[in-house]
């Protein structure tokens, strides 16, 4: 049978290990593994959620409101904006998607960073468009600005914090290469670890009032998948001038949001004492990882995510500490696939953290060098 030659040219999308994958090839208990290989928040979320999660389960039988009415006037009193400045999509990435389809077709041009989230090329080789990558494995200003120039794209990318690695652009910096931008460029702040790097760092804090008021070109993503905890939920945003968002929703299917995760974000959205409280210790227990890091001559990226890299270079196989950690109980990313020989650790509880400091420990000390 044939297919659309499209997909001749893309590479599944890998997703983190599951747990059940460890209780499966190594019999290892499910309270026993310890995941921190997708970025998702180990404290989980605000206990308020759970209550509306049960009253949620009583209208399963029923469609949920496809207006979206109080998740998006929630997400607007947050942010200070309209609701007609939203759209909610099944994760960011669906609203990525939206992007994509709304401007590219076959032969437009799609900027970005070299490592960078992977669903954006893989949205933009669906329809063909034709992706331009800087030579650099972070988002380098001056380079995304000489192939914008260039290549004159449709989309422009900008990961900030980036994933997978977690450096993250300065606001000033974001803004400025905006400005270089066309009106007819769709210009994607993809925000997914902003609660981390605000906390962190107020330059890298990007406000989307802030951002809407400055540039008719822009859409801003949010997730409830990181700092919130609602990671199987699968709910996101994009936030935009009403004409973004008015074309956007030509393409979002009709009850994209299941109830459960509607009512979830929700609550969630409103105890923000629990975000701060999760952000505030993962960004304490970083340090012990980047201490470690030091301590054993580990090269590794300073992030503002919720996430650490190492980067392995000649010493040590990515993989094979990946593996090594897997029949240990102990999930982590691996990053081969990205073309760097580099993990990512996402930042843990602390009970969580010991555990896999002790082992990268125990591995580093051993006999695996290259």
């Amino acid at each position: 049978m044939n297919f659309n030659q499209e997909l001749d040219d893309i590479v599944n999308y890998e997703a983190g290990k599951p747990v059940e994958l460890l209780v499966r090839e190594f019999g290892i208990k499910p309270e026993d593994v310890i995941k921190l290989g997708s970025n998702e928040n180990p404290f989980g979320y605000s206990p308020k959620v759970n209550d509306a999660i049960i009253s949620g389960a009583k209208k399963a039988s029923f469609y949920p409101d496809d207006s979206m009415f109080e998740l998006k006037d929630a997400i607007a009193h947050k942010y200070n904006i309209k609701s007609n400045n939203i759209i909610i999509g099944a994760g960011s990435d669906q609203v990525i998607e939206f992007c994509i389809r709304a401007k590219c077709r076959p032969n437009t041009k799609v900027l970005m960073a070299k490592v960078t989230f992977a669903m954006y090329e893989i949205y933009a080789k669906q329809v063909g468009a034709k992706v331009i990558k800087t030579s650099s494995n972070h988002h380098d200003v001056n380079e995304f600005s000489s192939l914008y120039d260039e290549h004159k794209p449709e989309v422009v990318f900008l990961c900030v914090p980036n994933n997978p690695l977690g450096e993250c652009l300065d606001k000033d910096a974001v803004f400025n290469l905006i400005s270089q931008t066309s009106k007819e460029t769709l210009v994607v702040i993809d925000g997914a670890y902003q609660e981390f790097a605000k906390s962190k760092d107020k330059n890298k804090a990007i406000e989307p009032k802030e951002l809407l008021e400055k540039f008719e070109n822009v859409i801003y993503l949010g997730t409830f998948s990181k700092a919130y905890g609602l990671g199987g939920m699968r709910i996101g945003y994009g936030l935009a001038h009403p004409e973004i968002i008015k074309a956007l929703s030509k393409l979002r299917p009709p009850f994209n949001i299941g109830i459960l995760s509607l009512d979830a974000a929700h609550e969630a959205i409103k105890d923000q004492v629990f975000v701060q409280s999760s952000v505030s210790a993962v960004l304490k227990e970083m340090l012990r990882y980047e201490a470690f890091a030091i301590e054993n001559s580990i090269e590794f990226i300073p992030s503002w995510g919720n996430f650490i890299t190492f980067v392995l270079e000649e010493k040590y196989s990515s993989t094979q500490v990946c593996d090594w950690l897997l029949k240990k109980g102990v999930i982590i990313r691996n990053l081969k696939s990205y073309g760097i020989n580099a993990i990512r650790i996402t930042i843990g509880r602390a009970d969580q953290n010991n555990r896999v400091l002790e082992l990268l420990q125990e591995f580093f000390s051993s006999k695996h060098k290259l």
